[in-house]
């Protein structure tokens, strides 16, 4: 039988992850200007995030600019876009299908082995919420790695991860580890089986010396 609080705690911790994927979606500061080289200017700190970049003044004022056109963008940008809304959809979805499926709602019907498929749906589309995140943060962390230690970037052009790729990632985790509860959570048949049933004998009773009763 599906247990209720793990499926309880595996859909607040995919509702804190899907929340940390939107405020990492929005947020500027995916990557922010690195203070490396021997000519360190501080009273600018540049930020870039998915749809913009801000310029951070020391005097505490930021002016964001969006991006102008899609196109212009490089491929992994594009990506990390693409996969984190898709990762926030599929989480979306996923709540709703867990809903459905959860021991303490209504929604899914009375059947509980019905419900409790339907929880593991929902865990599954978690699943690969929380992948298409994670997938979308590692591959844009990995470019500002690479274009940090590439000798060819100017230095005053590096940048190093911001606070927004830390929400992401801690959402990311979050949705996964929902998702996980949540599938964890499906029907389990008794391992030993019913045991069968069988018909009543509808024949004549014969007795212990093997003689037919009249």
């Amino acid at each position: 039988m599906a247990n209720s609080g793990l499926q309880m705690l595996g859909f607040v911790l995919a509702l804190i992850g899907c929340i940390g994927l939107i405020v990492g979606t929005i947020m500027p500061q995916w990557k922010m200007s690195a203070y490396v080289g021997d000519n360190i200017i501080t009273a600018i700190a540049m930020y870039q995030g998915l749809w913009m970049s801000c310029a951070y003044q020391s005097t505490g004022q930021m002016q964001c600019k969006v991006y102008d056109s899609i196109l212009q963008l490089d491929s992994a940008l594009q990506a990390t876009r693409a996969l984190m809304v898709l990762s926030i959809i599929l989480t979306v979805i996923g709540m709703g299908v867990s809903s459905m499926g959860m021991k303490c709602t209504n929604c899914g019907g009375d059947d509980k082995v019905r419900k409790a498929r339907i929880a593991t749906v929902g865990g599954v589309v978690f699943l690969l919420g929380g992948l298409a995140s994670m997938i979308a943060c590692c591959w844009f962390a990995n470019r500002i790695v690479r274009d940090f230690y590439n000798p060819l970037t100017p230095v005053n052009t590096k940048y190093e991860f911001g606070a927004a790729i830390f929400i992401a990632w801690a959402g990311s985790f979050l949705v996964l580890l929902g998702g996980a509860l949540m599938s964890c959570s499906c029907h389990r048949r008794n391992s030993g089986g019913a045991k069968t049933k069988y018909p009543p004998s509808k024949g004549r009773p014969v007795s212990s010396t093997g003689k037919d009763y009249v």
